[in-house]
């Protein structure tokens, strides 16, 4: 059975910083390229932050140079680090394991919350 299991969410100040993580289980972790999405109220699910099996990472412009992916394949663990956040930054974000070769064996987790606000 394969879980996708998000944590690190909360409610933050302008100007503040949250670290998420993603443990995953019930898949060979360090085969699969892992994504942070969100989703705001009222839009459509957005790509944060992915960073592939060996390593490499990309970066939504609205994002770059404030947030951080990064995994940790011996924890089965992505974790993504957000600082100077934004109200904008308001969504539930979730976990995303993509598959290198069968998007059918694509999962994700249930989401956290993260609100910024004063």
């Amino acid at each position: 059975q394969v879980q996708l299991v998000e944590s690190g969410g909360g409610l933050v100040q302008p100007g503040g910083s949250l670290r998420l993580s993603c443990a995953a289980s019930g898949i060979t972790f360090s085969m699969y390229d892992m994504a942070w999405y969100r989703q705001a109220p009222g839009k459509q699910r957005e790509l944060v932050a992915a960073i592939t099996s060996g390593g490499i990472t990309n970066y939504a412009d609205s994002v770059k140079g404030r947030f951080t992916i990064s995994r940790v394949n011996a924890k089965n663990t992505v974790y993504l680090q957000m600082n100077s956040l934004k109200p904008e930054d308001t969504a539930v974000y979730y976990c995303k394991a993509a598959h290198p070769r069968d998007r059918k064996y694509d999962y994700w987790g249930q989401g956290t919350q993260v609100t910024v606000s004063s």
